[in-house]
């Protein structure tokens, strides 16, 4: 598979887009970008590549300009690949040109939101990227249309792509577990939270495949995004962070690592 990448400037492109977003998010999604949007943001300082195999677009990333604390920012709004190429690092790559675009404006920080229960996402975002987040915004887009969200609270983290900024290694040894997963059937639930541990590392676990639970068994998502949403926000009004996160797919859960 040869993949190649390009900026996105035409209008046949942002048509392009759109018809991807809704093939990525499915059936019924009514929140796409739409073509005299891109077209505007594009124009003044927004950033938009695709992924193509061949003449086929099968991935795109999408960042509008922002500002925070008076200073120029971008703020990565979509970053969406078909699903037969997902484990073929095409985010990453996307990714990474976005970062070049970005410090080429002479922008310092990229933001957008993830949900935190998706966790191959956080694990881009934190382990692969160097992404923080500080930052919980509760139900933040309303009630999702989308197959991938549909039921349950768009609950979301910030995280803060610092792109000057050197990797930092994070050490999980000696981290304290905030909660634990036990088994609920076929599924993982949440189990024995502690809202007030202290030290300077904790640990938060997440199931993994929180799609697929979505779909199919909604009551126990639902539990979850109430379990997790209490934890973050007790935790990041403390002075947390999360910096880091591990997969452990035997397991089929992820381990959050959050600093204070």
């Amino acid at each position: 598979m040869s993949v190649t990448y390009r900026d996105l400037t035409s209008l046949a492109d942002f048509a392009d887009v759109v018809a991807l977003e809704q093939r990525i998010w499915g059936p019924g999604y009514d929140d796409v970008v739409p073509v005299p949007i891109l077209a505007v943001t594009v124009k003044r300082g927004g950033i938009l590549i695709g992924a193509f195999e061949g003449e086929r677009m099968v991935g795109f990333v999408y960042s509008l300009p922002g500002i925070r604390d008076g200073r120029p920012t971008q703020w990565s709004d979509m970053l969406g690949v078909v699903d037969e190429y997902r484990r073929a690092g095409i985010g990453y790559a996307l990714k990474q040109l976005q970062r070049d675009r970005a410090l080429a404006m002479g922008i310092d920080l990229i933001e957008w939101t993830f949900d935190p229960l998706q966790a191959a996402n956080a694990h881009l975002n934190l382990a692969r990227l160097g992404a923080i987040v500080e930052e919980y915004d509760e139900n933040m887009y309303g009630e999702s249309a989308s197959p991938l969200h549909k039921g349950n609270p768009t609950d979301r983290f910030v995280a803060e792509w610092w792109i000057r900024r050197d990797r930092v290694g994070h050490d999980a040894a000696g981290a304290r577990p905030v909660n634990r997963t036990r088994r609920a059937g076929e599924w993982l639930e949440c189990a024995d939270v502690d809202l007030a541990l202290d030290g300077p590392r904790l640990l938060v676990e997440i199931p993994m495949g929180f799609t697929d639970m979505l779909a199919r068994a909604p009551d126990l998502a639902l539990g979850w995004r109430f379990a997790t949403r209490e934890i973050f926000t007790s935790y990041f009004a403390r002075g947390y962070r999360a910096v880091h996160i591990d997969l452990e797919p035997p397991e089929r859960k992820g381990r959050y690592l959050l600093v204070g």
